[in-house]
């Protein structure tokens, strides 16, 4: 059997330091497309470039936030592509959703997400608006943490962080209790990928919504970022650099505590103060 593609790749790099130049060998981050396909409308839905691993978490997570399901049991089967006139090895970007019998999608909405950059998340998505139209319901307040929880998150995030420590060139999306315990870290070239795979796992595992936690993200946080948070119930949303205007926008109006530029003993709260248990 082929095995899936490896989330790194070594490659040979020229070293230019003090004048001279020299070789040796360097891991970089694989990056592979992945077109997520449903079965019963035999078309694709979404392609996506892509750090390889946790796919079925990513495909997942990606229906869940754009609430083309609503649970897990509304998929019936996920697998990688059977297809003999598709090259071995690229059969493993491919994976074939089948939802359960009788669920039958808008599929409108999707027309924008035919292809995916990695580096932006899906370019040109709709705005606030789709999230209202969908109903996600607004968070409610709680947990309560204080500052040094939220303190400890990044130094988490980076040391859990082994692909990226090898590569260099991975985002990560990492999900915490309300103690500040890591329960689960996820990592892709794109940041909206990593968390698809962190949401994509907790739908798979029956642990949505993420009411009582909190999540991190590395860079900034995003509008897709939020508009997946939000999907999944996530209270309290962080990340190491700014948000965007819009991600503020989403937090404020469904009860998202929103925090930035999280360094050291310091953050920015964006949203939703009250969760902060400072003095």
């Amino acid at each position: 059997m082929i095995k899936p593609l490896g989330s790194k790749t070594k490659a040979t790099v020229w070293v230019v330091e003090n004048g001279k130049m020299r070789t040796r060998f360097d891991h970089l981050t694989t990056e592979e497309p992945l077109e997520i396909r449903l079965v019963s409308q035999n078309r694709t839905i979404a392609v996506t470039m892509r750090t390889p691993g946790a796919d079925f978490e990513l495909a997942a997570g990606f229906l869940y936030g754009e609430g083309v399901i609503n649970s897990k049991k509304d998929i019936q089967r996920m697998s990688y592509c059977v297809d003999e006139s598709v090259d071995g090895e690229q059969r493993y970007n491919i994976v074939n959703i089948e939802l359960r019998e009788g669920l039958i999608p808008d599929l409108q909405p999707l027309e924008r997400h035919f292809y995916t950059n990695s580096a932006c998340g899906v370019c040109g998505k709709a705005s606030l608006e789709a999230l209202r139209l969908r109903g996600c319901p607004i968070i409610p307040l709680g947990p309560m943490v204080t500052p040094e929880i939220i303190y400890s998150l990044p130094e988490q995030l980076r040391s859990a962080q082994g692909i990226f420590t090898a590569t260099g060139g991975l985002h990560a999306a990492a999900v915490f209790d309300a103690q500040g315990q890591m329960l689960n870290l996820q990592e892709d070239i794109g940041r909206h990928n990593a968390l698809d795979k962190l949401i994509g796992l907790a739908l798979l595992n029956d642990e949505l919504p993420l009411n009582n936690h909190i999540v991190m993200v590395s860079g900034r946080s995003s509008f897709e970022i939020l508009q997946k948070s939000t999907a999944a119930g996530i209270p309290i949303v962080c990340s190491i650099s700014a948000p965007s205007s819009l991600a503020v926008s989403v937090a404020k109006e469904f009860g998202i505590t929103l925090i930035g530029f999280l360094r050291g003993e310091r953050f920015n709260i964006y949203t939703g103060w009250e969760r902060i248990n400072a003095i």
